[in-house]
């Protein structure tokens, strides 16, 4: 199911989109589309950031686990 949005520009751009051959409404569909895709993955961003905040690992024990992963494969 889809909605329409109405969006208002002056006449000349939509003048000149037309001349162009330029499908406006898909235009606007795609941008919709992507700019939600980077809003989504900008709060998770921040959501992972606020979540990893309150977290604190010890580097020695990093250091540690690394060097028995590497060891473990070889």
């Amino acid at each position: 199911m889809s909605v329409v949005i109405g969006v208002r520009v002056p006449r000349r751009l939509k003048e000149e989109l037309e001349k162009l051959g330029i499908n406006y409404a898909e235009e606007i569909r795609r941008y919709l589309e992507q700019r939600v895709r980077e809003e989504k993955a900008r709060r998770l961003a921040a959501a992972l950031d606020s979540l990893s905040a309150g977290l604190e690992i010890d580097s020695d024990y990093s250091t540690q686990w690394i060097r028995e992963e590497r060891e473990a494969r070889s």
